[in-house]
């Protein structure tokens, strides 16, 4: 008889996410290859090298390192210790007028905002059960009887606690405002739609409650830096999985996937952007560390009709402008905190740099810069498809709006750094069309999507049975703690899947897939 072997996970995408659940996979026995477009890992969390200074590819901001923080829950259980330290505050937030600091003690916040406090009382509570839930395994929203049952079994675990979620469910964070008498403060208004729009994609008014809380809670359970940059998550997750003998193959641009009979069966790669020659990867289950655009790209005719319907109609989600700057060290006032967000007006839309987000390489990291100087990644929020319109129609309009561009943030963060304009030694501007070149993300898109309903949230199916989607797309998407949440479900619903097909299969031959990582390439957006 011959003998059995693990089943074979294809994973698409290095991000975070997708390497968070192909280390849990490995962990748990099967043959995982993970099939990566770039030469490093991480994905929008990663960390890439120009001229000494290593710099954010887009999330600069890491927390869930708490006791009950998705990282130190996945630390726990991949036996890993994060190259991470913490920073307080988080950050300061610049209003009209006011600066406030986000700390891990709230003072700054209930010393500038008074008549707050009910409001940060409830908040911290809701949220405190929001992450104990999470810890406990939440598969939300549920796609099948075993989560059903698993959604069931962790709700009962925190009863009767868990009943004063549910007034939550049902309201926006500003109808919980107003209903506290706080909605007639404009300024209070605008600080928490301008954390929310960092951590949730969207504004007061429009997010859920329950979501708001936690997406809130980020300075108060507290924010890191990861020494090196924020790539070394990645790196981290990297190095277990190859310690559990899972692989990682650079340089691997998936194009296609190979379904038969409803089911995908492999992945097609090219080794670089222009190779002409493509590999079949087998797989037994894939994940997809991407959006649902792009999985149905991959799919072609063979996507099924909802997956078709789903990015037909689904409303497209915030993409990135991005400056990253090398700086001369000296400008930075002393004592000043590493990341600002900076808000220009009190009323009107966020995002469009009326929100501008600051983070700088922490003076103690020497590997962020080189001496004397210090690496700022400057970004705000933007709509993606101007940008396409623009270079395909008018490629002078497209550098010149992203000169203005990059004039604005730069003129923003004069109003907290005067003088920075003359300390600037390098600038690298980026739209959403940089994004799509680098990380293959539909349109550039980044953040997920925003959660204005919990029962409305994306899970991972995407309408084929052994073909999952991970990363910032499902719930609860932003930041590389909810990815990493995700990921953790993910995994749990691909062990059930595999432990069921196995049964009815028996035994498998393995596929032995190995490729050596090409040096790194710098490659560039599409240029006049």
């Amino acid at each position: 008889m011959a003998e059995r072997v693990a089943s074979r996970v294809v994973v698409i995408g290095a991000g975070i996410g997708g390497l968070t659940c192909a280390a849990l996979l490995a962990k748990a026995g099967y043959q995982v290859t993970v099939l990566e477009g770039q030469t490093y890992p991480g994905g929008c969390a990663s960390t890439w090298t120009h001229k000494g200074f290593r710099f954010e590819s887009g999330a600069t901001v890491a927390g869930g390192f708490q006791e009950h923080g998705p990282h130190a829950v996945i630390g726990r259980m991949l036996d890993i210790e994060w190259p991470v330290k913490k920073h307080d505050p988080a950050w300061v937030v610049h209003l009209p007028g006011r600066e406030v600091a986000l700390t891990h003690d709230n003072a700054d916040v209930l010393a500038k905002f008074p008549g707050t406090e009910k409001f940060w009382e409830q908040q911290s509570k809701l949220a405190d059960l929001c992450w104990r839930l999470s810890a406990a395994g939440l598969p939300w929203p549920p796609t099948s009887m075993a989560e059903l049952m698993q959604l069931a079994k962790v709700g009962l675990q925190f009863f009767p606690a868990d009943l004063r979620v549910i007034p939550y469910a049902f309201m926006t964070v500003y109808e919980w405002v107003k209903r506290l008498g706080l909605a007639g403060d404009k300024a209070f208004v605008r600080f928490l739609d301008g954390q929310l729009l960092i951590s949730a994609q969207t504004t007061s008014r429009h997010v859920n409650a329950i979501w708001g809380a936690t997406a809130l809670d980020l300075a108060r359970q507290g924010v890191y830096h990861v020494r090196g940059g924020i790539g070394g998550l990645a790196l981290t997750l990297v190095d277990k999985l190859r310690e559990l003998g899972g692989e990682i193959i650079y340089r691997q641009r998936v194009t296609r996937l190979e379904t038969c009979n409803g089911k995908v069966v492999g992945v097609w790669a090219r080794q670089g952007r222009h190779a002409k020659q493509e590999t079949l990867y087998p797989a037994d289950f894939v994940v997809a560390n991407t959006t649902p655009w792009n999985v149905a790209e991959l799919l072609g005719d063979d996507a099924p009709a909802s997956l078709q319907r789903e990015v037909s109609g689904r409303k497209k989600g915030w993409g990135a402008f991005v400056l990253h700057l090398g700086v001369h060290e000296e400008v930075i006032p002393p004592g000043f905190p590493d990341h600002h967000q900076i808000l220009l007006d009190i009323e009107g839309d966020l995002g469009e740099t009326r929100s501008v987000f600051i983070s700088l390489s922490p003076e103690w990291d020497e590997e962020r810069a080189p001496f004397g100087h210090r690496a700022m990644t400057v970004t705000t929020h933007t709509n993606v498809d101007q940008w396409w319109e623009l270079l395909n129609n008018d490629k002078d309009a497209y550098y010149a709006k992203k000169d203005e561009y990059a004039r604005k943030l730069v003129d923003a963060l004069e109003t907290v750094i005067p003088g920075l304009r003359d300390s600037i030694s390098l600038m690298l501007p980026g739209t959403p069309v940089t994004y799509q070149f680098y990380t293959d993300r539909h349109d550039g898109m980044v953040g997920g999507f925003p959660i204005t309903s919990l029962f409305k949230v994306r899970g991972p199916r995407t309408g084929i049975a052994n073909l999952r989607l991970v990363g910032d797309s499902i719930f609860p998407g932003q930041s590389t703690a909810g990815v990493s949440l995700g990921a953790m479900r993910v995994a749990a619903d691909v062990q059930r899947h595999l432990s069921v097909s196995t049964a009815r299969a028996g035994v498998r031959h393995p596929v032995r897939l190995t490729s050596d990582i090409d040096e790194e390439e710098l490659a560039e957006e599409p240029t006049r």
